[in-house]
């Protein structure tokens, strides 16, 4: 490995949960405002996920009064403070940007069978 690979391995969280496009995840983030820092809850479903490493991102989309809105997040940010999982998603493609266009029922995804 190069240095390159070798600090960016340093910089990768541990301690973030195995989850996948079309869950429905909560994102908590920290926001500087002036000197104060708060935590914001970001909630929505998983449309996008890229796996690069240091440089991995997923992107969350959330409907909230009828309008949609997205959201890239850096995966190993110090920004993030927390990924929880909501629940979980059954879909048949990695990319969900079919959701882009749907609202009410028609963007609604499965949940997993229990046993």
């Amino acid at each position: 490995m190069d240095l390159v690979d070798i600090i960016e391995q340093e910089q990768q969280k541990n301690d973030i949960p195995d989850f996948q496009s079309g869950d429905t995840v909560r994102v908590n983030t920290r926001i500087r405002e002036g000197q104060k820092e708060r935590i914001q809850a970001y909630e929505g479903t998983v449309i996008k996920r890229l796996d690069r490493g240091a440089r991995s991102t997923f992107t969350v989309r959330r409907l909230a009064y009828g309008t949609g809105s997205e959201r890239t997040f850096p995966l190993h940010s110090p920004n993030i403070q927390s990924i929880s999982i909501v629940k979980r998603g059954v879909v048949r493609r990695a990319k969900l940007y079919y959701l882009r266009d749907r609202t009410g029922r028609s963007a609604r995804i499965r949940e997993p069978r229990e046993r």
